[in-house]
């Protein structure tokens, strides 16, 4: 094999590779073209907006290593990116992120960024609840966006919650983050101008049929039983409890939608716009919970 001499040749014969090799995507990239920049970029230590002078570089035989070493594990042992180099983006913002949690991927930020979540949010003493937090990367989203807020932060793993800790402390948010460990609403309190909640949701069926990338990350912060909607049933009647009269629940459900809308035939909401659709987020207002209730 003639190795690249140059890191932007570099780049394109490792999407080669990652395209023979069918390496699933979707763990913070969606084509291979931008796993394998990520990879090599990564690997001989530039930044991800690298200048095209820096793409230009002759690559040093210890940088070759690195690359190779990269891709053997992407590959042969099929880690995602993130658990490779331990860390991800979300909106453009950096976490930590190792195998104690999922990667963050959540299209809750794609909404929240837009602005979609701000009326929800009052301009002074806002209380906000991250459920199911993972790493944190919703609950620091949520802080950026309202300085006035102030954020619990619940996960049942602790393992999560060490990682979420490292971000919240990472991004300067001690004072406004406030990390708790509980089993769904268990240790909630409020009551919440807002609660935002990417939980698991994933049917047994799909959860059988996960790409190998999938599988190393935590399966309980994927698997939502048969239906997938095993955490979500019991959310939806809990919350209520823990949200002011003006309140609201902002839910994902990625591909559930159907299992979703079979369940909670009587539920109202607002379905939201993301890049992946508009049947995957869901901005349901307590007195829609109450209704369907009653």
């Amino acid at each position: 094999m003639t190795r690249p001499s140059r890191v932007k040749q570099a780049i394109v014969w490792v999407e080669q590779q990652l395209e023979q090799a069918q390496v699933a995507l979707g763990q913070g990239t969606l084509n291979h073209y931008d796993e394998a920049a990520w990879l090599v970029l990564w690997a001989v230590g530039l930044p991800l907006d690298a200048s095209d002078a820096e793409l230009d570089h002759p690559l040093e035989n210890d940088q070759w290593v690195s690359i190779e070493n990269a891709l053997h594990r992407r590959i042969e042992h099929r880690l995602p990116m993130a658990y490779i180099t331990g860390e991800a983006w979300l909106q453009g913002v950096p976490f930590h992120v190792d195998r104690r949690t999922i990667i963050p991927r959540s299209l809750i930020a794609e909404v929240l960024v837009h602005g979609a979540l701000d009326p929800y949010v009052p301009r002074t003493q806002a209380q906000v609840l991250d459920l199911c937090t993972g790493n944190g990367s919703l609950a620091v989203l949520c802080a950026m966006a309202w300085p006035q807020a102030h954020l619990d932060a619940l996960d049942l793993s602790t393992d999560a919650l060490a990682v979420a800790a490292l971000n919240v402390k990472r991004h300067g948010l001690q004072e406004r983050i406030r990390l708790v460990n509980s089993d769904g609403l268990q240790n909630a309190m409020g009551p919440y101008d807002l609660v935002v909640c990417n939980p698991p949701y994933v049917n047994s069926l799909s959860m059988d049929g996960l790409p190998a990338e999938f599988r190393h990350e935590p399966a309980m912060a994927l698997a939502g039983g048969a239906d997938g909607m095993d955490f979500v049933r019991p959310l939806l009647t809990r919350v209520t409890d823990h949200l002011k009269p003006e309140g609201a629940l902002v839910l994902e459900i990625g591909h559930e939608y159907k299992h979703f809308v079979e369940r909670f035939p009587r539920l109202s909401g607002h379905w939201l716009t993301t890049s992946a659709g508009d049947e995957q987020v869901a901005l349901i207002e307590r007195a829609d919970l109450l209704r369907m209730q009653s």
